[in-house]
């Protein structure tokens, strides 16, 4: 993929910073470049993303429009394990306790989803009831709790239409995300 003397990467800049982009400086970069590289090999029509990275799968959209690369990028929604947790390769280093620790960002959503039902629409109502949940939780330490607008992942004040609640949260020394999308106008599933 990477030849001796490459010099040449992709920076989908305004989408890249914050959130993930802020604890993994540069990780963005790479990962626009190496997706850039497979759709010019491989030349696909579609080519699928899971949602639970959501910054991840912006990215990628916003390279291949930008960069008109005639290819539908697609996300799909977030497989989770029977009692919600979010799949990820990371939850193997959780220990049993830890990984019941780990519901505590499924239970965040929950609520947060709840309170949308319920009439909640100011961020800070919603991110502070996440919060609440995530920190009384032993063994959390929250990265980010966002409310964002889907396409540009830029803060909302409150959702006017619909808003994504996306969260990466520490489970001692290892590191998960989730999210949803959070609508007036409809129930969203987790």
């Amino acid at each position: 993929m990477y030849p001796p003397g490459y010099q040449t990467f992709v920076a989908v800049e305004a989408l890249s910073q914050g959130l993930c982009g802020a604890s993994r400086p540069g990780h963005f970069t790479g990962v626009a470049t190496v997706v850039l590289k497979l759709f010019n090999q491989v030349q696909p029509h579609t080519a699928v993303f899971g949602e639970k990275d959501y910054q991840q799968l912006q990215v990628i959209k916003r390279m291949a429009a930008d960069l008109d690369v005639p290819v539908t990028v697609v996300g799909r929604p977030i497989v989770r394990e029977p009692d919600g947790l979010a799949m990820s390769s990371r939850n193997t280093y959780l220990s049993p306790e830890e990984r019941a620790a780990a519901l505590c960002l499924y239970r965040a959503l929950l609520a947060a989803r709840e309170l949308v039902v319920s009439g909640a629409k100011r961020r800070d109502n919603i991110l502070e009831a996440v919060r609440q949940i995530i920190t009384s939780t032993p063994h959390t330490r929250i990265d980010y709790a966002a409310l964002v607008d889907p396409t540009t992942l830029q803060d909302v004040e409150a959702i006017a239409s619909e808003a994504r609640l996306l969260l990466a949260v520490w489970i001692n020394k290892t590191r998960l995300i989730d999210n949803t999308l959070l609508s007036e106008s409809r129930l969203c599933c987790v």
